[in-house]
């Protein structure tokens, strides 16, 4: 059974590479613009795994993901951010959060494959 995942970013460019790197990986794909939509797919489904961005209109990766972690069922779902942020202070935020990791934009596919392995058995 292929494992869901929720991928998070404004940036639709961002979001295809993902998609493209984790259906790779035989996971289903969902996509959403920003915090906000992030937050409804989350309460509508189900996800293994997901990927969010800091920098987004209308609710923050960080406060996405608070909200999140406090919806049944995502205590221990693996949250990985994908942003251009990497200030030591933000990347605290978003493990406070909840984040299990970080990776900052541009990235390279093979260093998204090795986190991915980390996070979920694929």
């Amino acid at each position: 059974m292929a494992k869901e995942v929720l991928v998070v970013d404004d940036n639709a460019t961002i979001r295809s590479l993902s998609r493209k790197v984790l259906e790779g990986l035989n996971f289903n794909v969902t996509e959403a613009v920003d915090g906000q939509a992030g937050l409804e797919r989350a309460q509508e489904a189900s996800f293994h795994l997901i990927l969010a961005d800091i920098n987004m209109p209308r609710m923050n990766g960080i406060d996405m993901i608070r909200h999140i972690r406090a919806l049944p069922g995502y205590a221990r779902v693996p949250v990985l951010i994908i942003s251009t942020e990497n200030s030591p202070a933000i990347m605290a935020k978003g493990k406070e959060a909840g984040a299990n990791g970080w990776l900052v934009k541009p990235f390279q596919r093979e260093k998204l494959l090795g986190i991915l392995k980390k996070l979920v058995k694929a």
